[in-house]
């Protein structure tokens, strides 16, 4: 007798038994939704009801259902690996050893295959074109003409600001000294990347530390922005998924990683202005080549072991 999968079960029974993914994900409104459609499409008898924040404020959300034994969500999307590298050590993420990672770069995914990277954001200057002029390092934003003019979201609300935050601490020339002398040119690190890049395409702030594809989108559909990819390195995330332990549907939450990790998914990433992971799909327009850049690597294990005391000291630093 012919075994079937619990999954393939599942499709067979059709959507008036199909049970629901829960997706929780930091993604904006549009691409979510645009993530999730592409999903169903594929998937039609997989109902998807998904909840979108800041990585920080879903991980405060998520804490909160896991204290009151009520966890939510079968799948996490968001933007950085520190937060689900600390899920992983606490073993509230589940290892999918079968994902489709392919010959996707080994430092895209995690060595123990319980989150897997779906793309390439690195973290550059955007400049207002009008009022501002390019810069080539990170040092040369930390000027009094600039003061009150720096558009930074916040490492406390926004995984890819802490992130950047974990990736340029320990580099020589940039470190918290940084971050020290934005405190002093009176910048309060607010929000996401969004209203960080709307400061800088109104006017409001000469310069953002602001995601490239945000930017590079904005720049395409006519606002006076442009981004600037420092000499002296950006860092970068991977937007990795990840299944959680107490999935109530396991096999669901695994198609969802399997579709994000496929051609397919990797096509809908370029098409949404990101760099997909996969090599054989060409990037979007107005990216340059991953080769021009210098990608500051993190170490993943250490930003978690520091993640409390790091962010305890940019608190410090900025008065919050």
């Amino acid at each position: 007798m012919r075994l079937v999968s619990a999954f393939a079960l599942l499709l067979m029974a059709g959507t008036a038994h199909a049970e629901t993914l829960t997706l929780y994900t930091s993604q904006s409104p549009e691409i979510a939704q645009q993530t999730v459609d592409a999903f169903q499409a594929k998937y039609p008898d997989i109902k998807v009801e998904w909840t979108r924040n800041g990585t920080s404020q879903l991980l405060n959300v998520l804490r909160a259902e896991i204290a009151a034994g009520d966890v939510k969500p079968d799948v996490l999307l968001v933007a950085d690996t520190i937060n689900l590298g600390q899920l992983k050590a606490e073993g509230r993420l589940l290892a999918y050893a079968d994902a489709k990672v392919g010959s996707y770069e080994k430092s895209t995914y995690d060595k123990d295959m319980t989150f897997f990277g779906t793309k390439i954001i690195s973290t550059g200057i955007a400049y207002n074109t009008q009022s501002a002029k390019p810069v080539e390092t990170w040092g040369e934003l930390l000027v009094e003409d600039n003061k009150g003019q720096i558009a930074v979201p916040s490492p406390l609300y926004s995984g890819a600001a802490l992130n950047h935050l974990h990736s340029v601490i320990d580099v020589p020339g940039i470190g918290w000294e940084f971050y020290e002398r934005l405190a002093e040119l009176d910048i309060a690190p607010d929000g996401g990347n969004g209203p960080a890049l709307k400061a800088v395409a109104s006017g409001l702030a000469k310069y953002g530390i602001i995601a490239d594809a945000d930017v590079i989108r904005a720049k395409a559909a006519g606002s006076p922005v442009d981004l600037i990819f420092p000499k002296d390195g950006v860092s970068f995330i991977t937007e990795p998924v990840a299944i959680l332990s107490t999935a109530k549907q396991p096999d669901a939450a695994k198609a969802f990683v399997d579709f994000l990790l496929s051609k397919e998914g990797q096509e809908l990433v370029a098409k949404q202005g990101n760099m997909p992971i996969d090599p054989s799909v060409a990037p979007p327009a107005g990216f340059p080549k991953l080769s021009d850049i210098k990608l500051l690597p993190l170490d993943a294990d250490k930003a978690v072991a520091d993640d409390k005391q790091v962010r305890e000291k940019f608190t410090e630093i900025f008065g919050g």
